[in-house]
């Protein structure tokens, strides 16, 4: 990935991959241009220019946004109980207003399914652990658990708007109690029990949840892992709560006072779907939290219902034959999202288990016993298995996989090679999908578009729907140039809220502070005029040498290719007598050192792949990289140890992974301060 400006005059670079003619006729969004042209007055394809058929489109989806959300919700034929007076009845952001007057329900969409009696004994879930065997649920099994758990959710006194909470790893019990809250219209809210206590509370306290779903422990990386004692702090920190549900994953009887699981399941009960407004609150997610308590972001039933039907069906192309795989946790949006893929009538699996346990083929192994057709992971993964030097598709039956999908960070260009490589050792024809967006929205700006082609280190293109431009500090759009990444106009899965933000102050301040009315996610981003996206990093952490912007993940690409670098952390100071100290830290691989020749071979290797601007003042051996606890580089509180501010002032240590790493940046602060 480079930063350099693209040139509109430089010819078009060769695609890693082009999607066949079968793929583009068979795709849905193909489908859907074509009905729309027909129906809602979007501009008619182009024969056989896939590329500007879908720019076309996606024009048109954002000039004519409530006639295409319209459009949305008729293709995938939107059950609205009572019908909506308008679609947009305010665009001003933030408060833009979708669909007043309409009344839903988000999981009676999920559970749509189990009414086709050709699909009721059809898997809805796969459940694998690190024993590797996937247990099935079926349409039916999942429709009636969950509708006697929504059932005993009313007879706990739950109603809707209260919050349910999930202490719950990646099961078929958490889809299942996500799903009740939703039928009944309360709201659900999830952490992972590797999360310590302090973590849960700061999230949890927020919301004041009244029912506490929990396990007993996890299993992860060959071990048990006991969080009784957790679950027990949990209890005594949320006074709100009515009742406490235990799922005895390690077999242990249910503390007491808590309720069995099993005993609000077995009912063979059909749900009742509380009918709720379009803005309704579904659920809460909660941002990394680095720099203070998380923000509680609130997102609505109508909202995420629509962004996750055009999602999982016009962009990852999935169906009722899909199994769809991606490696999250349920701290992390991506677990929402694959919960997304029972909207459009996919199978989804779900993984409970380290990603490289018994080996770093964990995750290919999982995608090859549950047959996986669309599989996402992290940019991370993908690169740790090319260091490895995994044949993945060689050495496992991976032929029913189509799509390898990743969110997380920037995949290098080493990585599209990487799976286009290893995928074309089986003649496999691999759609590389990498795609990025953020809890604030649980969902993608720009990414997956079947029908295009895929250019190595950048996303196919913006989302349908998303006006996203890459923005000067002016506010001018720029093409072809780094620029902010923003959403000029709404779209209905931004939150409706925060928790706990009654005049809005903080949700303002998170978005719409830079440029008034228009949404700054705070990532740099290049619009190529192809309409192809690179993402180069935080905006917030970004290099800034000269008054040249330049993306962390770029030097991350260059530096993690070297086979003695683990991992890497780059930071841009500004010092106080005006100058700028850009220092990279380096964690090595077992048995390198830090001499001069390998720093010398860093700079070299950055001077030539990048630029001499990207060479850093400095090469420091690290312990390690401090991460959020869904796994992401943490950048901005780094700068702040060590630009002197204290470690209290400067990280929510209960939002990282590994509190003693910071203690080191604030030695090195420290020992530059002397």
């Amino acid at each position: 990935m480079t930063t350099a400006p693209h040139s509109a005059a430089q010819p078009t670079p060769e695609p890693l991959w082009q999607p066949g003619p079968d793929r583009i006729a068979g795709a849905q969004v193909t489908r859907f241009h074509a009905w729309a042209a027909t129906h809602h007055g979007a501009p008619a394809p182009t024969p056989g220019d896939p590329a500007a058929s879908y720019a076309a489109l996606h024009r048109w989806s954002v000039d004519q946004l409530p006639t295409f959300w319209g459009a949305v919700a008729q293709w995938f034929d939107v059950r609205f109980a009572t019908p909506y007076d308008t679609v947009l009845a305010d665009r001003t952001m933030p408060g833009a207003r979708w669909f007043p007057g309409a009344t839903l329900n988000y999981a009676e969409h999920a559970l749509r399914a189990a009414e086709d009696p050709a699909r009721a004994d059809t898997p809805a879930l796969l459940h694998v652990d690190e024993r590797q065997q996937p247990t099935p649920l079926t349409w039916a099994e999942l429709r009636t658990q969950v509708g006697s758990l929504a059932a005993a959710l009313r007879r706990l006194g739950v109603r809707p708007g209260d919050r349910v909470s999930g202490y719950l790893p990646n099961i078929p019990e958490a889809v299942v109690a996500l799903l009740a809250t939703a039928a009944v219209g309360a709201v659900w809210t999830s952490c992972a029990p590797d999360f310590g206590a302090r973590s849960v509370l700061d999230r949890f306290q927020q919301v004041e949840p009244v029912v506490l779903f929990t396990v007993d422990g996890y299993r992860y990386g060959g071990k048990e892992h006991d969080r009784r004692d957790t679950v027990a702090e949990l209890r005594a920190e949320l006074p709100t709560l009515r009742a406490v549900v235990h799922v005895p994953l390690l077999g242990t009887p249910a503390p007491e006072g808590a309720l069995n699981w099993s005993e609000l399941t077995s009912d063979d009960t059909q749900p009742a779907f509380e009918q709720v407004p379009f803005d309704h609150p579904l659920w809460v997610l909660y941002s990394s939290g680095t720099t203070g308590l998380p923000k509680a972001i609130v997102q609505s039933q109508g909202g995420i219902l629509l962004e996750h039907l055009k999602q999982t069906g016009l962009h990852c192309d999935l169906g009722p034959d899909d199994r769809f795989f991606w490696y999250t946790s349920t701290g992390w949006m991506m677990w929402n999202f694959l919960v997304g893929g029972l909207l459009a009538g996919s199978t989804i699996v779900l993984y409970d288990g380290s990603p490289g346990h018994p080996d770093v083929g964990a995750q290919w192994q999982v995608a090859a016993a549950t047959r996986a057709t669309v599989f996402g992971t992290s940019a991370a993964y993908v690169m740790a298995c090319r260091k490895a030097g995994l044949h993945p598709a060689r050495d496992l039956d991976l032929s029913t996989v189509t799509c390898v999908a990743t969110t997380g960070s920037p995949l290098p260009p080493d990585g599209f090679r990487w799976l286009h490589d290893t995928f074309a050792e089986t003649d496999t024809d691999l759609w590389t999908a990498s795609v990025s967006g953020g809890t604030d929205v649980c969902s993608c700006f720009a990414g997956a578009v079947p029908t295009l082609p895929v250019h190595i280190g950048e996303l196919q293109a913006a989302c349908l729907g998303t006006d996203l431009q890459a923005w000067d500090p002016q506010g001018k759009p720029v093409t072809d140039e780094v620029g902010e990444l923003v959403v000029t106009k709404p779209m209905p899965s931004m939150p409706t809220r925060f928790w706990n933000d009654p005049d809005g102050t903080r949700y303002h301040d998170s978005y719409f502070d830079m440029y008034p009315g228009v949404w700054r996610h705070g990532d740099w981003i290049t619009l190529t005029s192809r309409g192809s996206v690179i993402i180069h990093g935080r905006s917030d952490s970004t290099l800034n040498r000269q008054g040249v912007r330049m993306g962390s993940a770029d030097i991350y690409e260059v530096v993690e290719r070297l086979p003695e670098i683990r991992e890497s952390l780059v930071i841009g100071l500004e010092l106080p007598d005006g100058g700028y100290w850009m220092p990279l830290f380096v964690h090595l691989a077992p048995g390198r050192t830090l001499d001069d020749a390998l720093r010398d071979r860093i700079k070299r290797t950055i001077r030539e792949q990048l630029s001499p601007r990207h060479v850093p003042d400095e090469i420091i051996e690290a312990p390690g990289v401090p991460h959020t606890l869904t796994g992401k580089r943490i950048e901005v509180p780094v700068k702040r140890l060590l630009a002197g501010t204290p470690l209290e002032k400067a990280v929510n240590p209960g939002s990282v992974d590994d509190l003693e790493l910071l203690r080191f940046y604030e030695r090195i602060a420290a020992d530059r301060a002397t």
